[in-house]
Parts: C-alpha cells; structure tokens; sequence
C-alpha cells in the first residue's frame, strides 16, 4: 500500500499521477474503516471530501516550515495520516488515541487546535503580522477555511484586515456546496485560471504601463481597457467579493485535481497580499451512502454504518435522547403558539430542528455559522412579538455570550435558549465540552435557567421557559439518553422536586447527575446512610424550599456535568453554608479535559454514583466512626 510507505509529506512529493490516485483511494478506505469501526465515530463526510486537496497542499508546500492552518478541524484526517501519525489513526477519538482535531501536542505540523468555525483567518493574519514584523522570510501561512465556515462573522472580519494589512496569506477556500458557492460559466473559469497566471498578470502590468503612456489618448485609452476589464469580471465571473476587500481572488478550481490544486497554490505564492484560492469539492466523496445524504452528507456519524458502496447507512434502534424530546416538544409548542420561531447557527439537524423545520418552514432560521447573529436576532424578533427559540451546542453559546448577556438580557427579552451537548460530551474533546453554559448564564441577571433530568421533565420545561415573558430563559441538557419517568415524577413551574428522603446528608443532583444521586444513595443505603435527594430543576433562580430543606442538614452535596467553580453548587453553597452545615460541590475542575468516554472522564472526575459515594462516606466518616 502507498498509504503506509507515507511516513512524511516529503514522501508524498515522489509519487507519479497514478500513484496519487491509488493513494487516495487508500485513503479514502482508511478513513471510512475507522469512522465506521470506531464507537466513537467521527465526521466522515468533510474528510472524504478532502482527500486530493490535503494531498495537493503538502506537495505543493514545505511543512512545517510553511504553517498550514486548518479552519474547521473536523476535516483533518487526511492531514494526520500523511504526517506521521497513520499507525495512530485507528485509535482516532478514542481516550489517549488521536484527537478529532487538530493538536499541538501530537504534532509540529498542527498550529491551532480549533473546531469551533470561521477563527482561522484571524490565526493567519496574526502569523503573517509576526513573520513580517520579526523580518522572518520565505515561510508561507497557508489557512483553509470551509465546510460552511466563510458563513461566520469572524471569517468576513479576518479578511478585511487581511485585505487592509496586505499579509501574506494564502487562504484555500474549501467549497463543498456548504459554504460560499458561485455560479460559473465554462467562459469565466477559463478566465479566471488565466488571471491566476502569474506571467500573465506581469505581462498585463507592463501592457497597462505602456498603454497610459501613449501621447494624448493615453489615459482615455486606460480607462477603456480597465473598464472593459471591469464590465468582463462583472459579466463573466464570481461576484466580486474578495478583491474589493483587498485581496486576491484566484479559480475556482477542481479540488479533486490535484495538479491543478498544486499549479494554483504556486501561483498564488508569486502574488504580494492576501489570495483566496477558491476549490470546489464535493463532501463525502467516494462513499455513495455519504454522497446520496442529502442532509448532512454523513458529515458526522456517531457510531458504526454500513461500509458498502451501495448500501443505506444502517438503520439505529430508536433511543430515547434528549435532543429527541426538545424536537416533538418544540412542534407541539409550535402548533399551539403561532408566534414560536426557531434559529440555529448552521445545525438544524444536530440540534433536532427538521421537524419543526419541515412543519413550519417560514418559523426555522438558519444563519450559518453565526452564534453572535443568531441570539442578537432572537432578541430583535422578541422585540417584534415573536418568541423565538434559539437552539445551539451549549460549547458555542460561548461565542454569544456578550449578545445573551447584553443584546437579549439587558433588554429582558423573551428569549428561549436550548443548549445541547451540555456537560462532558466525549470523544469530541476540549473544545466541545459544554461545561461553560451554567456558570455563563446563570449569570446574566434576569435568566431563568432549568437543567432537565428527564425524558418528560425536557418537554414540561420547553412548556414552563414559554410561560416566563418576562425575561430570557434557558433549557441546557446533554448528548447522552435520557431516563424516561411516569407523571408522578415530573415537576413543573420554576419547584424544585424532592426525588427522595433521608436524615443522614442531601445531595443535589443537577439536570443529568440526578440519576448518578439516586444510584449513589443506593450505594450509601447498603453502609446505612440515609441520603435525602433533590432535584432542583431551575437552577437559576433556586427554589427557597430546597435550599430551606438543605440547610437542615449538617452535610450537603451538589453534583453537576459543568464546571465547579462558579457554578451551581457554588450558589447553593452561597445560600445554604452557615456554621451548622458543611457544603461540598463537585463538578468539573476549571481546565481543559481531553476526549474520551463521556462516562469514563466523569468517573475519572468522580462524577458518578461510585465517586459520589466516596465523597459521602469521607465527609460522614467522623460521625460513623
């Protein structure tokens, strides 16, 4: 096999046409056997897309002298396998294996570790402002940006002080058909490979200098030629968008031909400033189930799927998700509230929002990836009379704080946030980990926060979060299934519910880890400790009766899936702790948490009923001695 003679990217720059061709299709196989034998999974679809641009960039490149950014860094497989890490690659997600993305600590050619959309741009045009301002030469920053990233205010933001810098920088632009996407002719691609021709442009330079030194009609002579140039652009070829910023624009180009690819990247180094050469691929190439997915293009799988050619993705058991409960609740809201509207940031899939995107297409908004957009737009459609829902991972809420903080809560809007993937998500790693959401939000002064421990307690709180119009409110849950409950076991309103008695310590069990207290009571039942259990639903503003309930107690314990300090147990803390009654919260410590297992990290924390047994017993042990 090519694939495993490829121990650097110099390697890569020996093989023939042919050659690269098998190469790719190894590659290709490689990538869909580990995502499919992976528990893990991983995103398949970006990848596949992938293949002969990575292959093409580190031809054409000298890495990692020449730093190659990569914006998002889900599409990074190929890039890990052709520098170094290929007998690595199958313990890909998994706990001490490869990351998902991109990581400095696994190799010099990896920059930024970023997964989180649209950033790269800023890296690029800090890098170049360094190189130039240290006098470091002959080291090119190549960044790649797509898979619907130019969707994000930070990317437009990165290319205007590109344009206005004149950094070096060469940015491929990625277009998978989820992103920026002109209409072109057979005419106006010819033109455009022409412009890209760097002789070309010198020859045309020294044409317009001799054209404006003709006697008399020199500069009426120029003006002609540069507006006939104009009228041909406007006519012929993408809609102008890149070069009045400043910057170059160059293809667009077959992103599956890799001597194409290479040729455009070379010309682009002999261009001053800033040039985006703009690729087409097709995501998940290669792979038809992924090809035919007219939703995602299996951007992501979470699990095994069938590996053949021609076959459907297998088909899941039906599970009992979180994510599953917002969706039906979210369409009955909507059929009973003709004012209820939904928004996401580039994921109406993955946070459950097709259903009520196909029930009612005018009241579901997508605006890419654009969290800051998104929330300021909710509180605008508040304003209008509309109660908007705003659905997102709770690990890119962070992008939006300032405009839940300010834009939505300051002017106490109505505002309803949805966060899923709260708490420990797995094998996704640091940068996905939603264990921000509660110390962020229950922060802003007049949110009303709730942390579903159920199935049934999701859908009764998406119910109780439209009843509040007196300011934001937010709904925050995690990936993993949730229990399914009778009636009798689901709250309501802002109360808190007591899910069971006991004298000898409480133990508060937040959203998710209700189910890890119960379990650890039954643990500390068998050494006769008696553990009363609350379940306080809102966690922001916490219910008095709990809270009066708790301080009865001379132990208490919180436990929840997001960061400690600063978090919920530490306002139960503030409201219960006095001389009679020790308050000890576990959560998350304030670092940065690799990818692995969901359930192995948390027990690695202590955050399972074995750890939360241990916990109780240390604390009781003088009194039980």
């Amino acid at each position: 096999m090519y694939l495993d003679r490829i121990t650097s990217t110099s390697d890569l720059k020996t093989l023939s046409p042919d050659e690269l061709v098998e190469l790719c299709a190894e590659i290709r196989t490689a990538v869909i056997e580990v995502v499919n034998g992976s528990a893990a999974g991983g995103h398949l679809g970006s990848n596949l897309g992938a293949v002969e641009l990575t292959v093409a960039l580190h031809r054409a490149l000298d890495c990692p002298n020449d730093i190659l950014l990569w914006d998002t860094g889900h599409q990074t497989y190929v890039h890990k396998m052709l520098t170094g890490r290929r007998h690595q690659f199958g313990r890909l997600r998994e706990g001490g294996g490869l990351s998902g993305y991109p990581s400095r600590t696994e190799s010099e050619h990896d920059w930024i570790e970023n997964s989180h959309a649209s950033t790269v741009l800023g890296y690029a045009h800090g890098l170049a402002t360094a190189h130039r301002t240290l006098g470091l030469a002959n080291r090119r920053v190549i960044a790649v940006i797509g898979d619907g990233a130019m969707t994000g205010g930070m990317a437009f933001e990165g290319l205007n002080n590109l344009g206005h810098s004149a950094s070096d920088v060469t940015v491929i632009l990625n277009d998978n058909g989820r992103s920026y996407a002109p209409t072109i002719s057979l005419l106006s691609e010819s033109l455009v490979k022409i412009r890209s021709n760097p002789l070309y442009m010198r020859r045309q330079r020294r044409f317009e200098a001799w054209n404006e030194r003709l006697p008399v009609v020199g500069k009426l002579s120029a003006l002609g030629l540069n507006a006939s140039k104009a009228a041909i652009r406007t006519a012929l070829e993408p809609q102008e968008f890149f070069e009045p910023l400043g910057v170059r624009y160059m293809g667009p180009f077959d992103g599956h031909d890799i001597a194409e690819i290479e040729t455009a990247v070379s010309n682009a180094a002999e261009f001053a400033g800033p040039v985006v050469v703009h690729v087409l691929t097709e995501k998940g190439r290669g792979y038809a189930p992924a090809e035919n997915d007219p939703i995602k293009k299996m951007h992501d799988v979470s699990g095994p799927f069938l590996a053949s050619e021609n076959a459907a993705p297998a088909e899941k058991a039906p599970v009992h998700k979180y994510t599953t409960a917002f969706s039906e609740a979210l369409v009955k809201l909507g059929e009973a509230h003709s004012d209820v509207v939904a928004i996401t940031a580039a994921m109406p899939d993955s946070t459950g929002l097709l259903p009520f995107r196909d029930r009612f297409p005018d009241r579901c908004f997508d605006v890419g990836i654009a969290e800051q957009h998104a929330v300021t737009a909710a509180a605008g459609m508040a304003m209008g009379g509309l109660r908007p829902v705003v659905a997102l991972y709770s690990t890119f809420l962070s992008r939006a704080f300032d405009q839940a903080n300010l834009d939505v809560g300051l002017h106490g809007q109505p505002v309803i946030f949805c966060l899923d993937r709260a708490g420990i998500t797995g094998p996704d790693g640091a940068s996905h980990h939603g264990v921000l959401d509660m110390v962020l939000m229950s922060k802003i002064p007049n949110m009303t926060m709730f942390a579903p421990s159920s199935y049934q307690e999701l859908q009764q709180m998406l119910d109780d979060a439209y009843a509040i119009t007196s300011g934001p409110s937010c709904i925050r849950w995690p990936r993993t299934n949730a229990p399914s409950v009778p009636d009798h076991m689901v709250g309501s309103g802002l109360n808190a519910r007591k899910a069971r008695s006991g004298s000898d310590v409480c133990i508060v069990g937040i959203g998710k880890m209700l189910s890890c207290a119960i379990d650890a009571a039954e643990l500390l039942a068998a050494d006769g400790i008696d553990a009363a259990v609350w379940d306080p639903r809102v966690v922001k503003p916490l219910d008095q009766k709990m809270l009066d309930d708790a301080a009865t107690f001379s132990h208490v314990v919180t436990i929840e899936d997001g960061l400690a300090h600063g978090g919920i147990g530490t306002m139960i803390a503030n409201e219960v702790r006095h001389a009679s009654t020790q308050v000890d919260v576990l959560g998350v410590p304030t670092r940065y948490i690799p990818h692995g297992s969901a359930d192995q990290i948390l027990a690695d924390l202590g955050l399972d009923a074995e750890g939360l047994a241990a916990t109780v017993r240390r604390l009781l042990a003088p009194q039980h001695a």
